[in-house]
């Protein structure tokens, strides 16, 4: 019911909501809980001229008889609109995103990707592979075969870029490389981000899955560890950040509760995929989420029993799932593949709704790549590999626009965008990270 649309000078639609309720109510309520509101109920009833079914309800319950009153109407009203109220106070600061069944030619409200340019670059010892952004989008951190992590300020790398927009007193802005972190023994293959406090999670290669309190400024080894028998490859919190998923080169899909570091797995091994975890998201709402394998599928599970609910088999064509992401709204889930293709799944239906092509034209993909949404969800961003540019298309129609240059001289192995703002970083196989971003006086 918290759908509906409440118009307070509407009574007969305001009514047909009331009388909604009310059945749901009686039908739903034991007893005991019926009995608390009955008057209520039987005065309505009373009030909207309904006395026979207020008195079969009064001889049901055993009830005596009560003035007519329209009390209940206008109580379901005040509760509905300060619920409107609540809801619009929480959704005033998130960004609107894709939704094909109501705005399939939605104007999109974002600049589009070309017009992102270079602030800052980073650089490693060995391959950049690993990327991430905070959940407020302030940070970003990246991650390198050399084993070593590095977290950026987002308004720092901004300020050494345009040092003619920094405002007056605030010059002294410092290095925007703020920590590095030195706790592995190999590749970090996946970074992300606690959705609620200031902590990074760090997979890698070296068989652990490291939490790095990133609010110490000290800060230099992990205060806690999950430690797994297999290289991990990814990672993915819970939106509450009570639980981490964690996808290693084993088929089995790892659970664990980050408070106590217990481990849990589906109990139900057909449902595994065949081969290793490429990738893992949660969907917002964390009643769902999705995994990915080279074997081919993509597997819906529910957030709740574990159970995998859904596959997609051979999604890619049977090629290797790279990555996936959910629409804000849950409906929808993106993903890549090695066949250098991005579908958006429509969850209901399982079918893909909008195809994004034309990457990999002119070479073959040797190397997992990350389709992401920039942060309206108006567009998808998709590295190609031969040419080491950005392909990008209209979200809703799949229109590929214009290509960029990614200025690298290696294949970018990681893309992700910020949660919040006109900004991405992309990770390549030349040791470097480029922070881009859109200010606002670009055309």
């Amino acid at each position: 019911m918290r759908d509906e649309i409440l118009d307070p000078h509407n009574l007969v639609k305001n009514r047909e909501i009331l009388y909604r309720l009310m059945i749901r109510y009686v039908f739903y309520s034991s007893y005991l809980d019926i009995s608390n509101y009955i008057d209520y109920i039987r005065s309505q009833l009373m009030y909207d001229g309904l006395e026979k079914f207020a008195m079969e309800l009064s001889m049901l319950v055993k009830a005596d008889q009560c003035a007519p009153s329209e009390r209940l109407l206008h109580v379901m009203i005040s509760g509905m609109q300060t619920m409107s109220e609540k809801d619009k106070s929480n959704t005033d600061d998130v960004l609107p995103g894709i939704d094909l069944e109501f705005e399939p030619e939605a104007s999109a409200l974002a600049p589009e990707p070309h017009s992102y340019e270079t602030a800052y670059v980073t650089s490693h010892k060995q391959a950049c592979r690993a990327g991430a952004f905070s959940f407020d989008g302030s940070l970003v951190a990246t991650g390198s075969v050399d084993a070593s992590i590095k977290i950026l300020d987002v308004e720092r790398m901004l300020a050494k870029s345009a040092p003619e927009d920094i405002e007056p007193g605030r010059e002294q802005q410092g290095h925007p490389v703020i920590r590095t972190l030195y706790d592995h023994t190999d590749e970090v293959s996946y970074l992300e981000f606690h959705p609620k406090e200031h902590i990074l999670a760090s997979a890698s290669r070296d068989g652990t899955v490291k939490l790095f309190d990133i609010a110490k400024p000290s800060v230099k080894k992990a205060h806690k560890v999950l430690t797994d028998c297999e290289p991990v490859l990814c990672v993915s919190f819970h939106p509450t950040g009570d639980y981490i998923a964690i996808g290693t080169e084993h088929n089995v899909l790892r659970v664990y509760d980050v408070h106590t570091t217990q481990c849990f797995v589906s109990a139900i091994p057909s449902q595994q995929h065949k081969a290793g975890v490429t990738c893992v998201k949660y969907s917002p709402t964390a009643k769902l989420y999705a995994t990915g394998s080279f074997d081919g599928d993509i597997k819906i599970w529910d957030g709740i029993s574990g159970r995998c609910i859904n596959t997609i088999a051979e999604a890619h064509s049977g090629a290797a799932i790279c990555s996936l992401q959910f629409t804000r709204n849950g409906k929808y889930l993106l993903s890549s593949g090695m066949d250098s293709i991005v579908y958006l799944w429509e969850l209901c239906t399982s079918r893909p709704i909008q195809t994004y092509t034309g990457a990999g034209t002119t070479g073959k993909q040797e190397h997992q790549a990350e389709a992401v949404f920039n942060h309206t969800e108006d567009y998808v961003l998709f590295p190609d590999e031969a040419t080491t540019s950005l392909c990008s298309w209209n979200s809703r129609n799949g229109c590929r626009l214009t290509l960029n240059s990614l200025g690298h001289n290696g294949p970018v192995r990681y893309i992700t965008h910020s949660p919040n703002a006109p900004a991405f970083l992309t990770c390549s196989d030349d040791f470097r990270a480029r922070f881009w971003y859109r200010r606002a006086n670009n055309q």
